[in-house]
């Protein structure tokens, strides 16, 4: 999991996108308890009404390299950021392609470097991080066909970046999780580049969610809410949230036909927004053949393991993520 560098950069960015709030004391009884401290603070500052993001960083950290990827279809180049790389002499090792949170109008793929940094050092395998172009400025399909012009150039690259074209783990987390599902959905259907694992951290899946389909008074009520919701999936897609329909492949959880993913892990805590939709994804993965872990940790909400990185809790959820990622990046050779 993204860890000690990333947290006060990523924890900043999910507050200055959310709303004020107004539950009560007594509305923080679902919460973990282990998580109650942080989640009165998590409200004292939404209700200072947060309104900028920190600035990108300056430079690149040591051992990270800039890429530029042909854009597909049309589309402008791609920025990507090389974590970790080998030679083309050495063994090669699993590769991470992570795509960032932000819902789908905030972030940038700089901010998680260090902790990035960190993963590849931890899991020992590659990273490749995508900068894909923001809602509304770019609407769908432009930040898929980004993340897909990253992966396509990773896949084609490989040998050179010391990585296994065969062992591709896609990763993302909050929109980057529904964009991470996109793109896993994409490269199955073009049948161009093998996925072969893909990790979904509290993934953003279904525009419905807290429009068309209301969510428990307890659910979703930090960091990331149901207004929050509409207003990154309306950004993406040009239309209202929760619309009859929506464009082809926009939405993971529309997308009726879910056989021939690959393997999937998917975290997410019990008080999220997307708690119901990462639980009915997995079913549906299940359902269609797809070896699924789901991991529901109770009481926690949205980024929860970056505001509260000790709590035993977060550090159970990062382990478990830890490993399913090293089973995925691991060689079948003995």
């Amino acid at each position: 999991m993204l860890r000690a560098a990333a947290t006060a950069i990523a924890s900043f960015a999910l507050l200055a996108m959310a709303p004020p709030s107004t539950i009560s004391e007594a509305g923080l009884a679902p919460v973990n308890p282990e998580l109650r401290p942080v989640a009165r603070a998590i409200l004292k500052a939404q209700g200072k009404g947060i309104q900028s993001v920190p600035s990108k960083p300056a430079a690149l950290p040591a051992g990270v390299e800039e890429r530029h990827a042909p854009g597909s279809r049309g589309h402008p180049s791609v920025p990507l950021y090389i974590v970790n790389a080998g030679t083309a002499e050495a063994s090669p090792r699993g590769v991470i392609y992570f795509i960032h949170g932000g819902g789908f109008v905030a972030g940038d793929a700089r901010q998680n470097l260090h902790a990035l940094k960190a993963m590849a050092e931890r899991l020992n395998c590659v990273i490749v991080t995508v900068q894909y172009r923001l809602a509304p400025a770019t609407r769908f399909p432009g930040p898929l066909e980004d993340a897909y012009a990253g992966l396509k150039w990773l896949h084609g690259n490989a040998a050179a970046l010391g990585a296994d074209p065969a062992r591709i783990v896609v990763m993302g987390e909050s929109a980057g999780g529904g964009l991470a599902a996109m793109l896993t959905i994409a490269a199955r259907d073009r049948g161009e580049v093998p996925v072969a694992y893909q990790a979904l951290v509290y993934p953003m899946l279904d525009d419905r969610t807290g429009s068309s389909r209301p969510v428990p008074p307890h659910i979703g009520q930090l960091i990331w809410t149901a207004k929050s919701n509409k207003q990154g999936w309306t950004a993406l897609l040009g239309r209202e949230a929760g619309a009859a329909t929506q464009p082809a492949g926009s939405v993971p959880a529309r997308v009726a036909n879910l056989k021939g993913l690959p393997p999937t892990f998917i975290g997410v805590g019990s008080v999220d927004l997307f708690a119901e939709e990462d639980i009915e994804f997995a079913r549906r993965l299940v359902n269609a053949g797809v070896p699924t872990e789901l991991l529901v940790v109770p009481g926690a909400f949205h980024g929860f393991q970056f505001f509260a990185p000790r709590a035993a809790v977060s550090q159970q959820f990062n382990a478990t993520l830890d490993a399913a990622l090293a089973r995925a990046l691991a060689s079948e050779e003995k």
